[in-house]
């Protein structure tokens, strides 16, 4: 057996070599199909894509996608891994253990990638060690990109004690999926602690949640020296902040300060929207998670209220930032057992957005946010072969990508066959 078997046993096979003709590759740049097309895969690339060529060599394993669609894999920029599905409401998760958690992420991971996500944002709890056991094959799912624990002041969004809690929260603290930090030394220190450990970018609770049980939507969380520090921190190390923010007071604090990305936004005004697209800042709205709350009655009394207000206003605002010409992104910040909902959010988006617009917003407008766009988010050579088999054509009706069994054939990550539910290709793992 292979030394590098016995040491990583669950090490992945070679890549096969596949070529794909006939396809109608989906440009989400241009928004438009490019037709009887080759693809060639080798080595988790996508070594070459041309129009009207036919396969040079006999020993090519060769897939007709005649009629089908081959779209760019996936992209959810706003996901919590670690909150996973096994409790009804939110009140549940107290008790919620690390080991349990991490025995269920599997689950998730998997599901997430037969859905037709190749690449996710973990914004709050996912580890190194699950994204390692990821890159290694231990276990089946989207490459991810994680932040690891997000950054919250003391009675923020991230600090999950109720007011009668007395118990004191000493700096650096775990609540949850946050680290309850306060003052610009113990940012600069628990930023850095972040990125040693392991994260790719920094979250920070930048204004009042939802589901927090301390403060209201329109608190503006961390004062302006906390957020430099961490921002500092962040550029440092050649990366960025993004924030959690929902009103224009907590965006407009954020990204004055460097920040690079907001996450939710749905009370935003234009003034904001035309302040974010001046300083290339990404907007990633994350709807289904309200309406699913809503529906599942996922949340205490208080946070019901709450989620009610901005789910009235998220799609306007969402609107609202693609007309002032803001990069947005796909997102779902889906918890707990809301996790099935994942490819609602493309239905959602459909009654404001057009096609094209929400598909770049989970391909190419995503790639651009986790700087990654040399390498994700396009059918195109020297890109990762992160693909889609497709039955119906997103770009001309995008909730085919919400009614996955029938349209969503087949999954390639990184070149293998992850997913298939197609007679015509064959799984690698």
């Amino acid at each position: 057996m292979e030394g590098s078997k016995i040491i990583k046993p669950w090490k992945l096979n070679s890549h096969r070599t596949l070529v794909f003709i006939n396809a109608s590759i989906i440009d989400p740049v241009e928004g438009q199909l490019i037709p009887n097309a080759t693809v060639r895969i080798s080595n988790g690339q996508i070594t070459s894509v041309e129009t009207n060529s036919t396969p040079s060599n006999a020993s090519e394993e060769v897939i007709d996608l005649n009629g089908k669609y081959l779209c760019p894999g996936l992209i959810d920029c706003h996901v919590h891994i670690a909150v996973v599905p096994g409790e009804v409401d939110l009140r549940a998760y107290k008790d919620m253990t690390e080991r349990k958690s991490l025995l269920r992420q599997p689950y998730v991971l998997k599901t997430m990638l037969s859905r037709g996500f190749t690449s996710i944002r973990d914004c709050g709890g996912a580890s190194l060690a699950v994204k390692e056991a990821v890159e290694e094959g231990v276990l089946p799912g989207p490459r991810l990109f994680i932040a690891g624990f997000a950054l919250s002041q003391t009675g923020g969004h991230g600090d999950m004690r109720g007011s009668h809690d007395e118990q004191f929260c000493c700096g650096g603290a775990i609540s949850g999926i946050s680290r309850i930090v306060d003052g610009a030394a113990e940012c600069y220190k628990y930023a850095r602690e972040e990125l040693r450990q392991g994260a790719d970018f920094i979250k920070i609770m930048g204004g009042g949640g939802v589901s927090s049980p301390t403060d209201r939507i329109e608190h503006v969380q961390f004062s302006d020296e906390e957020i430099k520090a961490i921002v500092t921190v962040a550029k440092n190390a050649g990366t960025y902040v993004t924030s959690h923010s929902y009103t224009p007071q907590a965006i407009q604090q954020a990204i004055n300060l460097g920040v690079r990305g907001i996450e939710h936004g749905n009370l935003i005004d234009l003034e904001t929207a035309k302040m974010m697209a001046e300083k290339g800042c990404f907007l990633t709205p994350t709807l289904i998670v309200h309406v699913m709350s809503k529906q599942m009655n996922f949340l205490p009394a208080d946070g019901a209220a709450k989620n009610d207000e901005v789910l009235e206003k998220g799609l306007r605002a969402m609107k609202m930032a693609v007309d002032a010409g803001v990069t947005v992104c796909f997102g779902t910040d889906l918890l707990g057992p809301m996790h099935f909902a994942q490819s609602k959010e493309f239905s959602v988006r459909s009654q404001v957005l057009t096609a094209v617009q929400i598909l770049r917003s989970a391909t190419v407008n995503a790639a651009r946010l986790l700087m990654q766009e040399e390498r994700l988010g396009q059918v195109k050579q020297g890109f990762a072969a992160d693909l889609l088999v497709l039955d119906k054509n997103p770009l001309e009706d995008i909730t085919v990508l919400d009614r996955v069994e029938e349209n969503v054939l087949g999954v390639i990550k990184d070149g293998r066959v992850m997913t298939s539910r197609w007679e015509k290709l064959t799984v690698d793992a």
